[in-house]
């Protein structure tokens, strides 16, 4: 089974930053699809962005907020959250395309607090 490793999580005070991270147990191509979704405790999951060999695309409430990269050479994608509020406080998970469904992680806690 296709497997997906996150981290980068933590505690940060708000208008700092966090990068995350998804490692994948097959190697990242031009023909992966992955994802990342955050869930606050007791609301439903909720798309924030989705890589593509087409291109990358945001969620527009994060636009400007959510930025991801990708590093082929330790083959992982890398979401850098920036600007904090307390409201970005929830699970994030990665997700990855591995026909004939989507894989996830586990989640990673991040928790924007004073």
């Amino acid at each position: 089974q296709v497997q997906l490793v996150e981290s980068g999580g933590g505690l940060v005070q708000p208008g700092g930053s966090l990068r995350l991270s998804c490692t994948p147990s097959t190697t990242i191509s031009s023909a992966t699809n992955m994802g990342w979704y955050r869930q606050r405790p007791g609301e439903e999951r909720l798309w924030v962005t989705t890589i593509m060999k087409s291109g990358t695309t945001y969620a527009k409430a994060m636009k400007g907020r959510f930025t991801v990269s990708v590093d082929t050479a330790e083959n992982t994608v890398y979401p850098e959250m920036n600007s904090l509020k307390v409201e970005a406080t929830a699970l994030y998970y990665c997700n990855m395309y591995s026909g004939p469904t989507w894989v996830w992680g586990l989640g990673t806690q991040v928790t924007v607090s004073s």
